[in-house]
């Protein structure tokens, strides 16, 4: 899940940033309106983050403006602004909640979490692909009804595999659903993550390399 911080505060949002990013989230961050605008046109996001006041204006004339464009992107305002009329104002212009600060960080990434899970469509809480199973609520991985233990990242590019089973998965879709623009679409990290992920998966294996394209994942039981 790919996240927009946009946040000001010299040393909130570098928290905030990594605070996500540690739960598994890739994040991009911005300091103003104009910077965010841009990533916004450029990026796919499931959900945006951002402070209302900012050195360029209010967060709420580039809310508007997404809503006005058609994007159903969710957001989440997180402010200072804390009156009844401020709370209002930040839903009538699009906005899909309302965070005041000072905020618990893991009320924050609760709501993240949950707007992400909007902007995407429903699905089952466990996936299942042969012997292995993805419990996306517990965000706990089984193979052969045994725990494994995989990073945030490693779970992340696992879910979009299953949730894509039987088909390629490019490895510009896994860069841009898994990591945010810090990593170099040259480099070979999602080679690396990938076999990180076959080894604790374990045999016989399931992710299978398209050459020159990406990735498949299937069950080998019924893959033909």
């Amino acid at each position: 899940m790919r996240v927009l911080v946009v946040e000001d505060d010299p040393e909130l949002g570098p928290v905030i940033t990594r605070g996500l990013r540690e739960t598994g989230f890739a994040v991009d961050f911005a300091t103003d309106l104009a910077d965010a605008d841009f990533k916004l046109a450029v990026n796919t996001y499931d959900c945006l983050v951002a402070d209302r006041t900012l050195p360029d204006g209010d967060a709420l004339t580039l809310v508007s403006a997404q809503r006005k464009a058609g994007s159903t992107l969710p957001v989440l305002l997180l402010t200072a602004l804390d009156a009844v009329s401020d709370r209002v104002a930040g839903f009538e212009h699009g906005a899909d909640d309302y965070l005041v600060k000072p905020f618990a960080f893991a009320e924050l990434n609760a709501r993240v979490r949950t707007l992400c899970r909007r902007s995407r469509p429903a699905r089952l809480p466990e996936l299942r692909v042969g012997t292995l199973e993805l419990d996306l609520p517990r965000r706990r991985v089984r193979r052969d009804g045994v725990l494994l233990t995989l990073t945030a990242k490693e779970f992340s590019v696992l879910e979009v595999l299953m949730l894509r089973a039987d088909e390629v998965v490019t490895r510009t879709e896994l860069i841009e659903r898994c990591w945010d623009e810090q990593t170099e679409p040259l480099s070979n990290v999602v080679d690396v993550l990938i076999g990180q992920l076959r080894r604790k998966l374990g045999p016989p294996e399931l992710i299978s390399t398209v050459r020159g394209v990406g990735y498949r994942l299937a069950d080998p039981a019924t893959d033909r």
